[in-house]
């Protein structure tokens, strides 16, 4: 991934697992119009006239929620990517896309782009996101997968704009999983099938950016409290630990998840609350 930009995961989750996803979102999918409401042409373009964006995934459903967006793999490499150079990480945005027939291709793009200073910095910055997309269906070049650019995540200079011509389809198999750096050139194939192309798409970002979703608002307390101290972190129900800092995300100084009454002990953020008390 670092040489590339993105890398596939094989098999990532069963098919059994696929099929029960696809029935718990099968209702709120209905039930949502193709398109954008947005109050922007470029950003309803961007989104796509008959895509589907359906949010909140961790609420919708329990298979996502316990079998993707906690597991072991995902926080192995988000660690090794975020914690040695900005510390303790969150949840940016989980979503299913649903690329509909005759959707045209999505303008290229890197997900980082929308962070401002991500882009003064270009290669001298930190990761500021990793996107993990995990495919509901097959995605072939035919029916809209994901078209990466490889190596640009390394472009010295981001003001060099992609073409089609340098992008690959990233195919993927039901189950397997594309995870592509925020600064990897990529987007959404055009649909010329009759059929629907499903990812759901999840990011993750140093916890001391703004994310997407406003997790703690849309995500109930008490499901909250069902999950990992972890996921609840991820989520924004725990205090968050940037290198450098004595805590983010606090009450009265102290750990939200204690103010909360967060069940649970999040072991894996001990190293980063020293690093942090060194750094002041």
């Amino acid at each position: 991934m670092k040489e590339e930009g993105g890398v596939i995961l094989r098999g990532f989750i069963s098919p059994e697992s696929v099929k029960q996803i696809n029935l718990e979102l099968e209702e709120p999918l209905a039930s949502l119009n193709a398109g954008s409401t947005h109050e922007f042409e470029g950003i309803r373009v961007f989104h796509g006239a008959q895509t589907k964006r359906l949010t909140n995934m961790v609420v919708r459903s329990k298979t996502f929620r316990e079998q993707l967006f906690d597991h072991d793999c995902i926080h192995d490499i988000c660690r090794q990517r975020f914690h040695h150079e900005t510390g303790s990480y969150w949840v940016h945005s989980t979503q299913l896309i649903e690329i509909g027939p005759g959707n045209p291709a999505q303008v290229l793009h890197r997900d980082i782009e929308q962070y401002s200073v991500f882009c003064q910095l270009q290669n001298d910055g930190p990761e500021g996101e990793l996107n993990f997309l995990c495919a509901l269906t097959d995605c072939t070049e035919d029916n809209g997968a994901t078209r990466v650019v490889p190596g640009s995540n390394k472009w010295p200079d981001w003001s060099v704009e992609a073409s089609s011509e340098d992008t690959i389809p990233a195919e993927l198999k039901a189950g397997d999983v594309l995870l592509i750096s925020g600064r990897t050139i990529h987007g959404g194939g055009a649909n010329r099938t009759q059929e629907c192309r499903r990812v759901i798409a999840w990011g993750l970002c140093p916890s001391f950016l703004t994310p997407e979703e406003a997790s703690p608002f849309i995500v109930p307390m008490e499901l909250a409290k069902t999950l990992s101290p972890r996921a609840q972190r991820m989520l924004g129900f725990r205090s968050q630990f940037p290198i450098g800092s004595p805590g983010l995300w606090q009450s009265d100084y102290a750990e939200l998840a204690d103010v909360l009454k967060m069940p649970g002990v999040d072991h894996e953020i001990g190293e980063l609350k020293g690093v942090g008390v060194a750094g002041k």
